[in-house]
This record gives structure tokens, sequence and C-alpha cells, in this order.
């Protein structure tokens, strides 16, 4: 994990010595938050963990039966927090740095299977996800105006804790028991974005609207951690509102 940050982190410098020291930089800081949209079941990537939990697979014993889980992937759509670091070179080049937060706790049952009682089996599934990322901007009509829409695209760290925890059911013995499952990683991916900003009273402050589209997929440990599949898609859609303050 540390030499995947520090890969970011050469990545995002390079970004910015490439500047020219001639060149005149404008710098803002932007904060806000926004709605997270993950893939949907057909389009994750493959050997998803929810994927395999959602679908499930027929039980030895009762092949009329499987362990699929009661969820749909529009359950982790989530909040999310946000921070950026703008460097703005001339009117129409802008480099960016900055740093998300989401999290989403899906509870859930099985589908086909209840304990003795004829009660559910309740699980929880959870999903945090914290994005580090270095982005470049386009501004065709520049930073003046009233309206100033962009177009850009970067890297990105994904940094994520998955855990499902509650009831489980052993496949062979039918047997019911208490546990959780956690693990934690980073993955590296991309990210395209596009947007518009609207000055407010002047150059200083300024409103963000802004959509991106993160491609990354984490491993999750399998079997050796408790999970029915290898990886862990972090991609997904992502709409943000952010103030901006220019320095």
């Amino acid at each position: 994990m540390k030499a995947r940050i520090g890969v970011m982190l050469s990545l995002a410098s390079t970004l910015f010595i490439a500047v020219p020291a001639s060149a005149q930089v404008v710098q803002s800081l932007t904060i806000g938050g926004g709605v997270f949209s993950p893939r949907g079941f057909d389009a994750r990537a493959a050997g998803d963990v929810l994927v395999r939990d959602a679908f499930g697979e027929a039980l030895p014993w009762y092949p009329e039966l499987s362990d699929a889980l009661a969820f749909e992937m529009r359950d982790f759509r989530s909040g999310q927090l946000f921070a950026e670091w703008n460097a703005a070179v001339g009117d129409h080049l802008e480099f960016g740095a900055g740093v998300g937060f989401s999290r989403r706790n899906v509870p859930t049952v099985y589908r086909d299977l209840v304990d003795d009682f004829n009660q559910d089996i309740e699980q929880t599934l959870q999903l945090r996800v914290v994005p580090v990322t270095a982005v470049v901007r386009f501004l065709p009509f520049g930073r003046a105006g009233d309206f100033q829409p962009y177009v850009g695209a970067g890297v990105g760290l994904y940094n994520f804790r998955y855990a499902e925890f509650g009831r489980f059911v052993d496949p062979e013995t039918l047997d019911i028991y208490d546990a959780r499952y956690s693990t934690t990683g980073s993955a590296p991916g991309a990210v395209v974005l596009g947007g518009v900003r609207v000055p407010l009273g002047g150059d200083v402050f300024g409103l963000t609207l802004e959509g991106r589209y993160h491609i990354a997929t984490g491993d999750t440990g399998g079997i050796e951690k408790g999970f029915l599949d290898e990886k862990i898609d972090l991609g997904g859609g992502q709409f943000n509102i952010g103030f901006l303050v220019r320095f």
C-alpha cells in the first residue's frame, strides 16, 4: 500500500513540476459533497464478491436452493465528502489533487434460507472507499465569464475497507453461525470527469457542479479472508456539488 501511495504522489508531483516556471499559477480549494452510484451487476469486474453474494450458488445437497443474498447494487449508493486543491495555469489548464470519503452499510438476508424458527438469517455488507486522485482539467472557454465548463481525466489510489458480518450458513452442513469478515487494501485506478463552474460575485468564490466516473478493482483475499470471491469493484459514477475559494 505504501508503494502505491508513493507512486501516486510521484505522479501528482510530476504533473505540477511540468508546469512552466514562468506560467501564472492561481491556486484554489474546493470542498463539498455528492452522491456515488456503484457499477451495476452486469458491468462489474470479473470475480466481484458482490456479484457472487447476490446471485449465489446452488447448495451441494439441495440444488433447488442457493446461498444468494437479497440486495441490489443500488442499495450501495452513498453520500460522499471531498476536498481538492487546484492549481490553474493560464486560462485553460488546471491540475488538481484531492481526497474523498464514502461509506455504506447494506442490511441483507438469505433469499432461500431461514433458521429453525423460520426467521430470516441476517447479515450486513459494509463498503468504505477513500479515493485519492490527481487530475488534469481543460477549460475550453477559459476561466472568464459566468459559465465555465470543463473536462478532465486523471489517476487515483482507491483505499477501501469491505466487511460482511452477521449470521452465516455453512453450505455443507446448513449450520448457522455468527461471524465477521473484513479486508482492507488499496487499488490503483482512473477517473474521467466533466463539469461546470459558476462564479459567485467575483473571481474569488465559485460553485462547482461535477460528474466523475471511477474505474478501479480491489482484492478481497478470497476464501482465506472469508469471502466467496477474490475481487471488489470500486468503480462507478459520482455527482458532486462543491464550493470553491481561490487564493
